[in-house]
């Protein structure tokens, strides 16, 4: 199971830094840049940026998902290669019983990326975005099982919620794409403690969808890390809020089964608490202000920190750093009573808070940079 794990990780990262790099290169020549705006903090530096990035994560993705699909169907079944099964200690016909959902998934991935596309070229109303990714959601809920159903017995309310769950988590990872290397990197950070919490419960089809999307995400962050050589774009960041939301619920933190505490069930948001607090407090700010919550401009955490002096790589790994204190402490909810869950709790609040600090010492901007 471990070296499949590592040739999918390995797999998907090297595909997709090929893809980045082709991408790259075609975005200049056909002019498919990100020019200086308003809602990107650039004081010292007019760059022109390929755009394309979502492409090659997109890519990555659907390329490995049929792949894997592929192989299964018409090699894994039929009994071809036994021992590689026999090793990983994976039946087929459950990734084969599965397949439906994947293709959903993948339909899914499709629609969000062609939005995103046709958003980055000509600038769509913020209003049509979000009614086709709640539509995305709702299908997904209904149809690929992406759903939390934990002590919740209406399956409509059930999808209802999770349909609203993976809307606020597209938007929150589409708003952390302000800053080289902000949505990728915490995007890695948060699927692979989803991936841990996904390998204690022995759910090898989510885990190995994590595996893929950490690789995927990797490889674009060779040229995605500050300074950036290329942006994803809404065409990634829809799809890679989309696949984060999928793994938070698809991943099982809880057996009622077992007599284990249910206090996992919070892992996905304290995971999530960082870009959760910047949506929520920009949004927010933004509504004070009078101004649309949708509309870009630079009163992002990330923003802030640049306005204390750090650079920009010193801003992304300040925001990984974060992301990790809450998403480390997330998985110790395995192992704690009720004391050590409100004790993980008050650590996140703290780092929250730590955060609010350094954004109440910088004068908030009511007029784009």
């Amino acid at each position: 199971m471990f070296v499949l794990a590592i040739a999918l990780l390995a797999g998907s990262f090297a595909l997709s830094a090929v893809l980045t790099a082709v991408v790259r290169k075609l975005a200049v020549r056909l002019n498919f840049v990100s020019r200086p705006a308003a809602d990107r903090y650039q004081p010292d530096n007019v760059r022109i940026v390929p755009l394309g990035g979502g492409i090659a994560i997109s890519a990555t993705l659907l390329i490995i998902i049929c792949a894997a699909i592929a192989v299964v169907k018409f090699i894994l079944i039929p009994g071809h290669f036994g021992w590689i099964t026999e090793r990983a200690n994976v039946d087929p016909a459950d990734f084969l019983a599965r397949i439906n959902e994947l293709l959903v998934i993948l339909l899914s991935i499709v629609v969000l990326f062609a939005v995103g596309l046709w958003d980055d070229k000509k600038h769509l109303g913020p209003f049509f975005k979000l009614a086709v990714q709640l539509a995305v959601a709702i299908a997904a809920a209904a149809f690929a099982e992406i759903r939390i159903e934990l002590f919740i017995q209406s399956r409509l309310i059930a999808s209802v919620l999770s349909a609203f769950w993976i809307v606020l988590i597209i938007n929150a990872f589409n708003f952390l794409d302000n800053m080289d290397g902000a949505s990728a990197g915490i995007a890695v950070i948060v699927s692979s403690i989803l991936f841990t919490a996904a390998a204690l419960s022995g759910q090898i089809i989510v885990g190995g969808l994590a595996i893929v999307f950490i690789g995927t995400l990797l490889g674009f962050l060779v040229f995605n890390f500050p300074p950036a050589k290329i942006f994803m774009g809404d065409a990634g960041s829809l799809v890679v809020g989309f696949f984060v939301a999928l793994l938070s619920l698809r991943t099982t933190y809880y057996h009622e089964a077992q007599s284990g505490q249910w206090y996992p069930v919070f892992m996905p948001l304290i995971v999530m608490a960082v870009p959760l607090y910047d949506f929520i407090s920009v949004t927010l700010l933004r509504l004070s202000q009078g101004k649309s919550p949708f509309v870009g401009d630079t009163q992002h955490f990330s923003h802030r920190l640049k306005r204390h002096g750090l650079t920009d790589a010193q801003t992304a790994l300040t925001l990984y750093l974060a992301t990790l204190c809450t998403g480390l402490g997330a998985t110790f909810l395995y192992q704690v009573d009720l004391a050590g869950t409100i004790l993980i709790f008050v650590q996140t609040i703290l780092v929250l808070s730590i955060i609010a600090v350094f954004e109440a010492t910088v004068k908030n901007d009511k007029t784009s940079d």
